[in-house]
């Protein structure tokens, strides 16, 4: 033992010592984990269905922008695997994208006083400069919040550069408070009369590649240029911008809008016994940003959820039908979640959970569930303690593709990743196969299988809850 664990376990045993015997009393009530429960999570520490279905998408297929050819690739791929898998009731259901953004020419360089290229890429939904590009001064801030507070028309012909630094978090909390810059930074740059935006990428890396990702501007506010430097690149910048001298930026970015395109969802089930239990929705979206092939984001979970589901399927029958869903265009709106509400609504949902966060282990697991479902949680923790996994002690219920049913009451469970090291190939071009750990993708298996074996034959109502805030 370690000193600092020891002195851990010296302050957990005072902790013990000091608290009163009614809240030692206080554990919770002891849980029995089928044992067809135990085999179905330890086989699965074994699989290889997970890393073939990433190897096959990131191989065959690459990556799979929003509205575009390889998505629609990607669907005809993913039907013809899901149907050699055993699935049943295999569909794509279609659904229209209309202004369907598309990366066009990007490029940058310091033209003064120290000329040099940059590495960037445009955020979605970017406007886009003329063909022959912008130079302009740079108007530095070192956080989201420094542009904030600039005053209105202060950036008024100048390329706003933001600069906020992301460090990595096990739960992934630092993308929601540093991602502002990209997410709504933007629309901030350009009410405040900025030309363009650079931003320092939302990721937790220090190498060039720049990430991707999504922006969206507020009704009435034109889209001006916006782009993400790579990290290594933003602080070069910034360190530029250090030294006194005013920086002059030339700016090229030409994306396009493009008609309406037919878009889809993947479907595929393993049919209950009971429709009354009502249906197991999981998935993770097929869709991908083009940097990179999609691996990490999001073919790790669109496999990983699907293997889980075949395990159960090669295991007999369960009570609850389990749907698989592949769901497209997440990365630019989420509206293959938005389109798998719409055409379900009404039909009874016992559960929904997503995986949208890569490959490496799952460490915790949360839940949203009816009281009458209380005991399936007590079970699951006991059945995922093995592999690792603690339960927290918050609200389950995240994800863009389930998010649409969750907020009509579905109860939901959570199975979270490790996120230390996910934002350093988020949106990048480092986003490829050899960024998955087979070891740790069985991990997630093996959990998904054990939450999987538990809820699907769970004898308890799985009935509405009140969705998390």
């Amino acid at each position: 033992m370690t000193k600092k664990a020891m002195l851990a376990a010296v302050a957990l045993s005072a902790l013990a010592i000091a608290a009163p015997a009614a809240a030692q009393r206080a554990a919770p009530p002891a849980a029995v984990v089928d044992p067809s429960v135990a085999k179905l999570r330890d086989a699965a520490l074994k699989d290889d269905v997970a890393y073939d279905i990433v190897e096959g998408l990131t191989t065959e297929i690459g990556p799979r922008p929003d509205g575009s050819p390889q998505q629609e690739r990607a669907r005809q791929w993913s039907v013809a695997k899901l149907k050699a898998l055993g699935f049943k009731n295999v569909r794509i259901e279609p659904y229209e994208l209309t202004n369907v953004w598309v990366r066009g020419a990007e490029a940058a360089e310091v033209v003064a006083p120290y000329p040099q290229p940059l590495r960037l890429t445009a955020l979605g939904n970017s406007g886009a400069t003329p063909p022959e590009g912008l130079t302009l001064p740079v108007a530095y801030f070192a956080s989201f919040n420094d542009l904030l507070l600039a005053p209105a028309g202060t950036l008024t012909g100048k390329i706003a550069f933001v600069s906020n630094a992301m460090q990595p978090t096990q739960d992934g909390s630092s993308y929601g408070s540093q991602g502002a810059a990209r997410f709504v930074g933007p629309n901030i740059a350009a009410s405040k009369g900025a030309a363009a935006i650079v931003i320092r990428s939302i990721g937790t890396d220090h190498g060039r590649g720049p990430h991707a990702g999504n922006t969206n501007f507020a009704p009435g506010v034109k889209p001006i240029p916006a782009a993400a430097l790579s990290v290594a690149d933003a602080e070069n910048l910034e360190r530029m911008v250090k030294l006194g001298k005013p920086v002059t930026l030339h700016l090229t970015l030409t994306p396009t809008v493009a008609p309406t395109r037919t878009s889809g969802n993947v479907i595929a089930e393993v049919p209950g016994t009971d429709p009354a239990a009502g249906t197991i929705l999981i998935g993770g979206h097929l869709d991908s940003w083009d940097l990179g092939t999609g691996a990490i984001d999001d073919a790790s979970g669109v496999a990983i959820t699907a293997a889980a589901a075949k395990r159960l399927m090669d295991a007999g029958k369960h009570r609850r039908t389990i749907r698989v869903v592949w769901f497209g265009d997440e990365e630019t709106g989420g509206l293959g979640g938005m389109a798998y509400a719409k055409a379900h609504a009404g039909e009874p949902h016992a559960l929904a959970a997503e995986l949208d966060f890569g490959a490496d282990r799952v460490w915790r697991f949360e839940v949203n569930l009816p009281e009458s479902a209380k005991p399936i949680a007590d079970r699951l923790a006991v059945a995922l303690a093995p592999i690792g996994v603690v339960r927290g002690s918050g609200v389950g219920g995240d994800g863009t593709d389930v998010g649409p049913m969750l907020r009509t009451g579905v109860p939901a469970i959570d199975l979270n990743q490790s996120g230390l090291r996910y934002f350093d190939y988020h949106h990048t071009p480092e986003d490829t196969l050899d960024r998955i750990d087979p070891e740790q993708l069985r991990q997630n298996v093996a959990a998904w299988t054990a939450m999987l074996a538990v809820v699907a034959d769970a004898p308890e109502a799985m009935g509405p809850v009140p969705p998390k805030k």
